[in-house]
């Protein structure tokens, strides 16, 4: 009598269910909490919450957290109804979500430990299956994005992270304000961003100020064709503007080592990443490397010179005056006769526009960039995942700023 109202206690059990009884088995150190339902209890349908007849009943049980070192299992003969509208289904319980084998308080321990460790570890840890604890994700996922409003935005960043070898890829729409993940797309076509503008109302696109991407031409469709007046509100980025001149300088020594080699000069070896090095990074060694290495009248240190004024070209904050400086460094590379930088000049003038507008918002693809390199730890830590399914739902489970827990975790504390 006293373990039943003890566990009724722990349990919180309330009419019209009662613990019927509570057996301890210690060969398979496990406890075996079984739960009544008294003949007050009233058939009611989940779905529509009309009061149904009974039709019969279904022995279900549900893993709880442990009682000292013993497993816990709740076991109890659950009654099933035949509703008009919805047919025979089984009446909900209060210490379990819907569908799920564990108990709600169980189900947030997971979810607890799979915000620190990965799917595998949480298994062992917890003496459960591997897809027992992806099942949680899964439905603590489902049930944070059911619930989750995402209200005005306006700041997004959109980009493209791996999910695979082979130029497997997932697009991935950060809310740069809030640092959260919106939505995660298969693919990095045009098409890929259409279940997410699709899923905002007209006042919430009306809203976005503006959207940060690389120079990718499909992103650029999916903006034009969902968001009004999109050509004021796309911004490049400014880490792939100088990723892309970055490549040209080095396209450049590389030409220059060459021909430089054909002399026998080693002028340039070993000096790439002297090249590709923020100045501000260097330390006063390499700073004074460096000068001399810049004196030499090289090729590179003229396309190393136009990279870095470039980079200086985003201080502005008038829109004319950016594009002043803007138009200036273009003629100064076009007529460089550096091929490379040439290239990268044309490039720019083309999506220059989008450049302008990411100077004059003062925004920046960055949050979305450190968004992928979380994202990619998430990866590293799973040793990567066989489905994009699955590597979805651990974006959203730990970027996804999401409400996870089961509902009825209130249930214990009332």
């Amino acid at each position: 009598m006293r373990d039943k109202e003890l566990y009724r206690q722990i349990l919180n059990i309330r009419e019209p269910w009662f613990v019927e009884d509570v057996d301890l088995n210690r060969k398979a150190n496990k406890v075996t909490v079984r739960v009544g339902l008294t003949n007050k209890a009233i058939g009611v349908c989940p779905d529509c919450e009309e009061a149904c007849p009974g039709y019969d009943h279904r022995v279900r049980r549900w893993r709880h957290l442990d009682t000292c070192q013993f497993q816990t299992i709740i076991e109890a003969h659950i009654l099933r109804i035949n509703c008009k509208r919805h047919g025979v289904v089984s009446i909900p319980v209060p210490w379990a979500e819907p569908g799920s084998g564990f108990t709600a308080l169980f189900e947030a321990l997971v979810i607890d430990w799979l915000k620190e460790a990965t799917i595998s570890a949480v298994a062992k840890q917890m003496g459960l299956s591997w897809s027992a604890v992806d099942g949680i994700m899964k439905r603590a996922v489902a049930r944070g994005l059911a619930r989750r409003e995402i209200g005005e935005i306006k700041h997004i960043g959109i980009d493209e992270t791996s999910f695979q070898k082979h130029h497997e890829y997932v697009s991935v729409v950060t809310d740069t304000e809030r640092d959260r993940v919106l939505y995660v797309a298969d693919g990095h076509k045009t098409e890929s961003l259409d279940g997410f503008f699709d899923g905002l109302t007209v006042k919430q696109k009306g809203r976005i100020e503006s959207v940060s991407i690389d120079m990718w031409e499909a992103y650029i469709k999916a903006i034009r064709k969902h968001l009004e007046d999109a050509d004021s509100k796309i911004a490049f980025d400014k880490f792939h503007v100088a990723k892309h001149l970055g490549e040209a300088v080095n396209k450049v020594r590389k030409l220059e080592h060459k021909n430089l080699m054909a002399e026998n000069r080693m002028d340039l070896k070993g000096t790439k990443y002297q090249w590709l090095r923020n100045p501000s990074n260097m330390t006063h060694k390499q700073r004074r490397e460096f000068s001399d290495l810049k004196e030499m009248n090289l090729k590179t240190g003229r396309a190393w010179a136009l990279k870095e004024t470039a980079m200086h070209a985003w201080n502005y904050v008038s829109r004319a005056w950016a594009e002043k400086a803007w138009m200036s460094w273009l003629s100064w590379a076009v007529r460089s006769r550096l091929a490379p930088m040439k290239s990268a000049a044309k490039m720019i003038k083309k999506h220059l526009w989008g450049i302008l507008n990411a100077i004059v918002l003062g925004v920046s693809n960055g949050p979305a960039e450190g968004m992928n390199c979380r994202i990619q730890k998430i990866k590293r830590m799973a040793c990567g995942y066989r489905n994009r399914e699955r590597f979805r739902n651990a974006i959203y489970f730990h970027l996804g700023d999401l409400d996870l827990y089961p509902s009825r975790v209130c249930f214990w504390n009332n």
